[in-house]
């Protein structure tokens, strides 16, 4: 999940779109009984600015499948999240991601939106009331 940068700025392209497909680490998962299905996608677009900043704009997306965490039923979720992110060259800036001015990796990014973008819960189906006890 890399974007070269230096060599867009040679082409004189500031701005651009890109598209990655990566397989989620398990242990990135904060639901338990649960794993991620498949790839997870991200596609998004950058800009770059006059001062090596560039601002980053992505979708990612993803499936969860699993127990619901009310019933214990199989359920599944395909979550999609959108996320901004401005890297700077600057490594004391700690509001934003830091890049090296010429390779721009979109690890940390997506890494964090990955994790802000989890359910709280996996539900089998909308108002699920929980196991039935007789």
């Amino acid at each position: 999940m890399v974007i070269d940068i230096r060599k867009m700025a040679a082409k004189g392209k500031y701005e651009g779109d890109f598209s990655f497909e990566f397989t989620p680490a398990a242990e990135k998962l904060l639901l338990p009984l649960c794993a991620f299905v498949g790839n997870a996608k991200i596609e998004g677009n950058y800009t770059l600015y006059e001062d090596d900043s560039v601002d980053v704009s992505f979708t990612l997306e993803y499936l969860i499948e699993g127990q619901c965490s009310y019933c214990l039923e199989r359920a599944e979720k395909r979550v999609k999240y959108e996320c901004d992110a401005l890297f700077v060259t600057d490594k004391g800036d700690n509001d934003n991601y830091y890049y090296d001015g010429y390779r721009l990796d979109l690890s940390s990014a997506v890494n964090d939106a990955l994790l802000f973008s989890q359910p709280e819960v996996l539900l089998c189906k909308e108002g699920c009331q929980g196991i039935k006890i007789n």
